[in-house]
């Protein structure tokens, strides 16, 4: 069993994890005649035409835009980083978001973080290459790592790269939740659990 103990830093998702998000992808899917069941950025990828690809991608930006004018922080997530900040963890963030959308919504809620991957830096999640590459650039091994997330992709995605993955799951139980190496219901309880593993 992975544990909390002896992290080294800690990367964190955006969407639904560091800041509120109201993308309707059911939407989104609707728009781009995607399946319910497929992935929307695989299904774009297998687009036929480089046309229709940009078209889709397009879309996406267009609702994440939106999104992010309204993206409020999520409670107790400025406590959380300042107290990353003061135990000396460096602090990422890796989001399928796009860049432009990424930066809005860290700029509208005071969230300085000097390391930030999107979907254009490296293949989306469950895709492990952003963890990776950020283990890579800190030099440290990715199970000193953990990566926060609140979705199934999140939790892939750390397995994926060897790190431990911690799921906030908002008082909701999702089946896929038990894949995760910690469950916390909300940022105070992640926060209450570092400082009690860095004592």
């Amino acid at each position: 069993m992975k544990t909390m103990t002896h992290i080294k830093g800690v990367i964190f998702d955006l969407d639904g994890t560091l800041v509120e998000s109201e993308l309707d992808f059911g939407k989104i899917k609707q728009q781009l005649n995607c399946p319910f069941d497929t992935d929307v950025l695989d299904f774009i990828e297998d687009m036929p035409s480089l046309d229709a690809q940009q078209q889709a991608h397009q879309i996406i930006i267009e609702h994440e835009a939106l999104d992010a004018m309204n993206a409020k922080a999520l409670p107790h997530m400025h406590a959380l980083l300042a107290s990353l900040q003061q135990l000396s963890l460096p602090t990422a963030i890796v989001t399928r978001n796009s860049k432009t959308a990424t930066a809005t919504k860290l700029s509208q809620n005071n969230i300085a973080m000097e390391l930030v991957l999107t979907r254009e830096c490296y293949p989306a999640k469950p895709a492990p290459d952003a963890l990776l590459a950020i283990a890579k650039m800190w030099d440290i091994e990715p199970a000193s790592l953990i990566y926060v997330g609140d979705y199934l992709y999140d939790i892939q995605a750390a397995k994926n790269a060897g790190m431990v993955s911690v799921f906030i799951n908002h008082n909701k139980q999702p089946d896929y939740q038990s894949q995760a190496d910690f469950i916390v219901n909300d940022l105070l309880q992640l926060q209450h659990a570092i400082l009690a593993s860095n004592r």
